[in-house]
């Protein structure tokens, strides 16, 4: 079959080259220049995808990167996974209503288009399908089939990638559900089947609003273990040993990647703008983990009191820049948004990311040193040093045996004098 993949970014990338494994002539549609030009040249910027993957997806013939709308014509299925951001913190579908537009403007009868971009309940049947008839002047489920899959992409995660990851899929009729079933049971090996399109879509904003909720609970949980003088780390580590009835969250400097800061969003705003009621406990989680970053700035400020300095014109080292560890995504990351938070607080901020691109793409405020802090590279050289990604590249024990003061936001370095955990 000919597969068409709207957007190749985290989700998209690792899709396509799933089909062409498994046959399909694939068509990868990705408008930005950049991205297309290293697609071509089969360099890729997904980590899940090596460079090695990509290649032999192009040298087979079965893998066609492109930025032309006429490539994309006379598909069997398409897949929509293109962004879907926050702009001025309200759900952006722009880019799912373009895909659409493109897809509408080519679809043959017969075919399949699948979105996989996450969203708030009713989006594919009120949104995708109205676009897609208007184009085409066909019915839905009739002419054409239409169905909803989300992704569930973990970055940097080894162990579950797309393939052997479970996947949700719907279909806005039974018709439309067979062929999405059909296509994914080719290209996966778990399918779990979804009562309606809204099903699969709230289940997938619902399993970030979870862990959204979660982690809020942990922030919050910090900072007033942090005013009773209690070592939260050491409290949860104890609660963790309950075998039922708990499970483990950890706090940090706040959330990031495109799930956690969005998906609740798209959530809440959807009930509050059409139906008139508040998800209360989602928004509080929102309110927690959106001042967690500033939070964090707080308790460097204060430490820094302590032993009379001023974070006007200190010194800091920030350790870490994407939102997780051993990844290079830094949508969203909260460590971005701590650096740029000490900076507007007149700090001088040095910070290093082992995964950064050389060229310093979309963060050309930061700043690149050597990783391993030998030889002339000396952590006591800063005021402070504030640890936001626990890479595992980074020397911790050389930065503890040097720092003259570390805040570690992670739990991963020992308490002593000169180190605090949030």
């Amino acid at each position: 079959m000919k597969i068409v993949v709207m957007g190749q970014g985290y989700v998209g990338l690792p899709l396509a080259m799933a089909a062409v494994e498994a046959g399909h002539q694939v068509v990868g549609f990705e408008p930005d220049q950049h991205r297309y030009e290293r697609l071509h040249f089969g360099s890729s910027y997904v980590e899940d995808v090596s460079d090695d993957t990509l290649a032999a997806a192009l040298e087979s013939g079965r893998y066609q990167p492109t930025r032309s709308e006429t490539r994309i014509e006379d598909f069997d299925v398409a897949v929509i996974a293109v962004p879907t951001p926050l702009k001025d913190r309200q759900p952006d579908l722009s880019y799912v209503r373009e895909a659409a537009e493109v897809l509408g403007a080519r679809l043959k009868a017969g075919a399949t288009v699948i979105l996989e971009s996450t969203t708030h309940p009713g989006t594919t049947r009120d949104v995708v399908v109205p676009i897609l008839e208007e184009a085409t002047g066909w019915k839905a489920g009739e002419d054409f089939h239409v169905g909803f899959s989300p992704e569930r992409i973990d970055p940097g995660n080894e162990e579950w990638r797309f393939t052997n990851t479970p996947k949700i899929v719907s279909g806005l009729t039974a018709g439309c559900l067979d062929q999405v079933d059909k296509f994914y049971t080719g290209i996966t090996q778990h399918i779990v089947v979804a009562g309606s399109l809204e099903e699969a879509e709230l289940a997938k904003v619902f399993e970030n609003t979870f862990r959204h909720v979660n982690i809020a609970l942990v922030n919050e949980l910090s900072r007033m273990a942090n005013v009773l003088g209690v070592d939260v780390w050491r409290t949860l580590g104890l609660a963790g040993t309950k075998p039922f009835g708990f499970m483990h969250f950890l706090p940090g400097p706040g959330v990031g990647g495109h799930c956690l800061p969005v998906d609740p969003v798209y959530l809440t705003q959807h009930l509050r703008t059409q139906h008139g009621q508040p998800f209360r406990l989602v928004e509080l989680a929102q309110d927690i983990n959106e001042a967690q970053p500033d939070y964090v700035v707080r308790r460097v400020q204060a430490a820094l009191n302590e032993r009379s300095t001023a974070l006007r014109g200190a010194q800091i080292l920030a350790l870490g820049l994407s939102y997780k560890p051993d990844t290079a995504d830094r949508r969203d990351s909260p460590a971005v948004e701590v650096v740029e938070l000490l900076r507007q607080a007149g700090a001088e901020v040095t910070a290093v990311d082992p995964f950064v691109p050389e060229d310093g793409s979309g963060i050309d405020v930061l700043t690149k040193i050597p990783l391993g802090f030998g030889g002339d590279d000396n952590c006591g050289d800063f005021d402070a040093v504030v640890l936001l990604t626990a890479h595992s590249a980074f020397d911790l024990q050389h930065v503890a045996a040097q720092a003259n003061f570390v805040l570690d936001t992670r739990g991963v370095m020992p308490v002593a004098p000169h180190i605090e955990r949030l």
